[in-house]
């Protein structure tokens, strides 16, 4: 991607910002009105701890990286263009959305089912899960929200790409399986668990697409073997 303009950076920014304000509300209208309550106090802590985490993440990217950012910013599966991939994109983001909505109704109807040591943990697990991300994002600036490839694209084989095929996935699926014990609740592993099988169906999808139209990519499979988690897949 070819350099900014000060009037796209200054675009780019303004975009990001509003990105960032409305994702905590976004993801606060999920959780509390299916609750029916703001008394959730792992409600609270979540979108505290993934708000920061993110917008911290975020606003350093758009220092240091703004071509990553404004490559992250074409999101959903309007921006895909494999069909497969547009499919994909929408079952899970559907899923996603779930994962919220049904912790917060499990709040509604029972209060919090996961005691408050399982909570923390799980928090962790969430930012653990950030900063495999992050750790992502530093060592490949072409990590668009979409299948594709760019021009003089290049395949990474450094950082955790040198561990696993699609660390970025990796850290996803924590980040999925810990919310919805930090927001206190069991059933929303259950939408959780069928995002992660949905992430498992794009990454093979995006490797037949790979495999097509990025140089090397074939050579870089068989050299790592590991797909989401080493010695194991």
């Amino acid at each position: 991607m070819p350099s900014m303009s000060d009037e796209e950076l200054k675009a780019l920014r303004g975009r990001v910002v509003k990105e960032l304000v409305r994702m905590p509300v976004f993801l606060g209208l999920m959780i509390f009105v299916p609750a029916w309550s703001v008394n959730y106090w792992e409600a609270w802590l979540y979108l505290g701890l993934f708000s920061a985490s993110v917008t911290g993440v975020t606003l350093h990217l758009l220092r240091y990286d703004p071509a990553l950012i404004a490559r992250r910013m074409e999101v959903g599966p309007a921006a895909e263009t494999e069909r497969s991939q547009q499919i994909i994109q929408g079952i899970t983001g559907a899923l996603s959305c779930a994962v919220f909505i049904v912790a917060g109704v499990e709040h509604r109807i029972h209060g919090s089912v996961v005691a408050w040591p399982g909570v923390l943990v799980a928090n962790g697990g969430l930012l653990m899960g950030l900063v495999i991300v992050l750790f992502v994002f530093r060592a490949n600036s072409y990590t668009a929200a979409t299948v594709r490839v760019e021009a003089g694209q290049q395949v990474v084989d450094v950082g955790p790409y040198a561990w696993v095929r699609h660390p970025m996935y990796s850290g996803s699926i924590l980040g999925y399986l810990a919310t919805p014990i930090a927001l206190g609740s069991l059933w929303g592993l259950v939408p959780a668990a069928l995002v992660c099988a949905m992430i498992v169906v794009r990454l093979l999808d995006e490797e037949r697409y790979l495999a097509k139209n990025l140089a090397g990519y074939e050579e870089y499979r068989r050299r790592v073997r590991w797909r989401l988690v080493p010695g194991v897949w």
